[in-house]
C-alpha cells in the first residue's frame, strides 16, 4: 500500500521560508513524477510543483516560479518544497501526490493517483 506523508507546515510571516517534506512507502519511488499541489479555503486544489522520476525536470505554477523549489531524494523516498519569500496568498494545504504511472511527468491533478493526508501553511500578513 502506498503511503504519502507531509511535514514541514507550520505559522511564518510574510518573507519567510519553509521546507515541506513528502515520506513516501509502498511503490518503487524512483520511477515516479512526483507532485505538490494546495487547496485554499473554498478553493479548489490547484497545482504547485512537479519533479520526474530523476529529478532533472521541474514545472511550477507561475505563481510560484522563482519562490518555491521543489526536489527529491530518491535514495530517501523523499520529495521537498523549498518555499521562500512566502506570501499571504500561499496560506493552503499542501498536499504530495505520486504520478498515476511510470515516468510519468505532469502538472494535471488527475494524472496523480496517490495523496498524503496534507500539512497546513499558514503565512501572516
Amino acid at each position: 500500500q502506498v503511503q504519502l506523508v507531509e511535514s514541514g507546515g507550520g505559522l511564518v510571516q510574510a518573507g519567510g521560508s519553509l521546507r515541506l517534506s513528502c515520506a513516501a512507502s509502498g511503490r518503487t519511488f524512483s520511477s515516479y513524477g512526483m507532485g505538490w499541489f494546495r487547496q485554499a479555503p473554498g478553493k479548489e486544489r490547484e497545482f504547485v510543483a512537479a519533479i520526474n522520476w530523476s529529478g532533472d525536470s521541474t514545472y511550477y505554477a507561475d505563481s510560484v516560479k522563482g519562490r518555491f523549489t521543489i526536489s527529491r531524494d530518491n535514495a530517501k523516498n523523499t520529495v521537498y518544497l523549498q518555499m521562500n519569500s512566502l506570501k499571504p496568498e500561499d496560506t493552503a494545504v499542501y498536499y504530495c501526490a505520486s504520478a498515476r504511472s511510470i515516468g510519468l511527468h505532469t502538472t494535471t491533478l488527475r494524472e496523480y493517483d496517490y495523496w498524503g493526508q496534507g500539512t497546513q501553511v499558514s503565512v501572516s500578513s
